[in-house]
């Protein structure tokens, strides 16, 4: 399958970045009665001319991708760049907004967040705070599992004019990326998976409100069969309160919203994708949410020459990883996306 065009001196670049502290990093965290962001700055000094929106899965928030953000971060600042790259890039200021959608994270404490609590409202929250911070479109949206599907609503929207004049397509840009990690862009029918996610939702239904710690959690998960990167990745989803600890994440809200990431189908703007857009699916070599009609499906659309008036889908197969991609497998995803993302500068 097409693979990201790989530019001379990348992988050392990644090399050094991979895995240490990057100073150039600003962070901002906001949260009044839109959406709980982080925000991340290549150059904390500076005026930032493009931005990122990061999006997360189901049951977590913009802090676990705070490592892949900093790199990508770390990757586009133009000081950096042209400390480790051979060639003079084309760099400019970024900013990752590391979003905490409805029922995660801190947008959990927020109050007015009203049902239903779906796809396309999780993606209209997008930009309601488009809004209310005065910004325009995103010039990158970046979305894994859940996070991927709103994504692709949110862009859908956007372009057939759903939310009026909340949104601008940005004019220093051609093409605007959306990168999908390790989501299916249709429907999930539930006897193509394992049930994992169902048998987690479950089992974090049938729990006390208020939780004794995070190890009884991860030992009573282990003891149901689950594995020990899972139990003690949900734990991690604890917060204090009082002398116990509760969820971080608003769980009957967190299940309607997964209910309706199953149901909700991206088939069609991946058929016709709107001019100007481009879709860029990552699909982890060793995730097992793809069954092969599904795989077969996204070759033939990628590989199909797109028209004058048609936007463009690729398709990029991230090696050895699984689902968890930003974990497994984080500086091939830079590997893949950094170069993208920097060619819209």
């Amino acid at each position: 399958m097409p693979r990201a065009p790989t530019r001379p001196g990348l992988i050392g670049f990644l090399n050094r970045i991979i895995g240490r502290p990057t100073p150039v990093i600003y962070h901002r965290r906001r949260y009044l009665q839109t959406l709980a962001f982080e925000e991340i700055k290549s150059s904390p000094e500076k005026p930032h001319e493009f931005t990122a929106f990061v999006l997360h899965g189901l049951l977590g928030s913009g802090r676990n991708w705070r490592s892949f953000s900093r790199s990508l971060a770390s990757y586009l600042a133009p000081a950096r760049a042209y400390m480790y790259l051979p060639w003079p890039p084309l760099y400019a200021e970024w900013r990752m907004i590391l979003v905490d959608l409805r029922n995660h994270g801190k947008s959990a404490e927020i109050e007015g967040f009203l049902p239903p609590h779906d796809i396309e409202n999780a993606a209209k929250d997008l930009s309601d705070l488009v809004k209310s911070e005065g910004w325009d479109w995103p010039d990158v949206v970046i979305g894994h599992s859940m996070g991927g599907k709103v994504a692709l609503q949110f862009a859908q929207s956007c372009a057939q004019g759903h939310y009026g004049d909340n949104v601008s397509l940005p004019k220093k840009v051609i093409v605007l990326p959306l990168w999908v990690l390790d989501s299916v862009p249709g429907k999930v029918i539930q006897d193509n998976s394992d049930g994992e996610v169902e048998k987690v939702l479950k089992t974090l239904q049938s729990l006390p409100s208020t939780i004794p710690s995070r190890k009884w959690l991860v030992d009573h998960m282990l003891k149901l069969g689950f594995s020990k990167s899972l139990s003690e990745w949900i734990g991690s989803n604890l917060k204090k309160s009082g002398e116990h600890v509760t969820w971080a994440f608003n769980l009957d809200g967190a299940v309607q919203m997964f209910n309706s990431y199953r149901e909700m189908d991206y088939w069609p703007l991946l058929e016709h994708t709107p001019k100007g857009m481009e879709i860029s699916i990552v699909r982890a070599e060793k995730s097992d949410r793809w069954d092969p009609d599904c795989i077969r499906k996204l070759e033939h659309i990628s590989s199909k020459r797109a028209g004058d008036n048609e936007g463009k889908v690729s398709v990029h197969v991230l090696p050895n990883a699984g689902h968890w991609v930003h974990v497994d497998n984080p500086k091939g995803l830079l590997e893949i996306v950094a170069p993208n993302v920097a060619s819209v500068v």
